[in-house]
């Protein structure tokens, strides 16, 4: 028994219950796209307003061009990722029904990829001249 264990309650050093060690990458992860987003955000903006005006022509050649086309894609990526991993935090802290929590995370995630499917199809359409 280390000195550890002296904190544990005894019905978790029974039952050989601890730390999952599975928070610290869902953190790290959160953190990293709000970084992200900060940079993709303001440029998604800037290239937003520069479109203000344009015909139909020019916004899908901008769209178009590779640069644009990738950062686009990444700005996403990044926002629909940060918002799933926002969302799971949400039904972790507010729901207590197991069933309930586990069909909520679901659906979340099957709408999340299919979001982000359909945005970076449309994205690379339109790259690719389709």
């Amino acid at each position: 028994m280390s000195h550890f264990d002296r904190y544990r309650q005894p019905l978790k050093n029974a039952r050989g219950l601890g730390s999952a060690k599975d928070g610290v990458h869902h953190f790290i992860v959160q953190r990293v796209t709000a970084v992200a987003l900060l940079f993709l955000s303001v440029y998604f903006l800037v290239f937003v307003v520069g479109l203000i005006g344009v015909d139909y022509a020019s916004a899908r050649a901008a769209v178009a061009h590779p640069c644009n086309a990738v950062l686009l894609i990444a700005f996403l990526i990044a926002s629909i990722w940060h918002g799933e991993l926002g969302l799971q935090v949400i039904i972790e802290d507010y729901v207590h029904t197991p069933g309930l929590a586990l069909t909520s995370r679901l659906v979340i995630k099957f709408v999340c990829v299919l979001v982000a499917l359909a945005s970076i199809l449309a994205v690379v359409r339109i790259a690719l001249g389709a």
